[in-house]
């Protein structure tokens, strides 16, 4: 395993285990698809969450990864969770679009 993947993978289970801890969700990781991608985690309904631990940010592209992945998943939401260089995993920031973010607060 390169060194980019693990640390790919700690993020993922650092987010997982966060959630758990601060949700009512039971979050863990998603097995690999390939090409038909679900997202990085499984446990929050109707959610496709992209998890991104990268030197460089490249938001537009983890958007495009995120909604692909929610269309192959079949979710309402996406976002991408995107690792903050130096700092804790609650400091994560969580990107989504505007319209989603509008219509998601409106929800009842």
């Amino acid at each position: 395993m390169t060194k980019n993947k693990q640390r790919g993978t700690a993020f993922e289970t650092a987010v997982a285990r966060f959630l758990q801890e601060k949700t009512k969700y039971w979050v863990e990781r998603r097995a690999l698809a390939g090409s038909l991608d679900k997202g990085d985690l499984i446990g929050i309904p109707d959610w496709c969450l992209e998890l991104k631990d990268h030197k460089s940010i490249n938001l537009a592209g983890f958007m495009d990864e995120a909604a692909k992945e929610s269309e192959n998943a079949g979710t309402r939401w996406h976002a991408a969770i995107v690792k903050r260089r130096n700092r804790n995993v609650k400091d994560a920031y969580v990107v989504m679009p505007l319209w989603m973010w509008a219509e998601f607060i409106e929800r009842e």
